[in-house]
């Protein structure tokens, strides 16, 4: 445990790096660092986990590699479904997101987005 403990606490070290990169250069306990920080630091070992869940649920021949991506894909497709309806007239294409008025602009504004 202590090694994976090791790993999972050098692997969190990126969280200097993204907060950077999104925020700027800002000390240790600027609240709005600190959330970006926290932040990437569960999606770091939540990335990790699924990952080593998939890998160990393969070897043990659960499922098959094949019927990973298919059941990805699904999850994936209807994630999308969510967020578009969540999102009205916000929808991803395989180029970027796309916004249509006026229902997107309405959600935009009700999201409070920045100029």
């Amino acid at each position: 445990m202590a090694d994976m403990m090791r790993a999972l606490q050098r692997l969190c070290k990126w969280r200097s790096f993204y907060a950077g990169w999104q925020l700027g250069s800002r000390p240790k306990g600027d609240p709005e660092s600190d959330a970006v920080r926290d932040a990437v630091d569960a999606r770091l070992v939540m990335r990790v986990e699924l990952n080593a869940m998939g890998a160990l649920l393969i070897q043990k021949g659960v499922f098959t590699l094949e019927e990973w991506h298919r059941a990805v894909e699904v999850e994936a497709k209807a994630m999308n479904r969510a967020l578009e309806e969540r999102y009205p007239g916000v929808r991803a294409t395989d180029e970027g997101i796309e916004i249509t008025n006026p229902e997107g602009a309405d959600t935009i504004r009700r999201m409070n987005f920045k100029p």
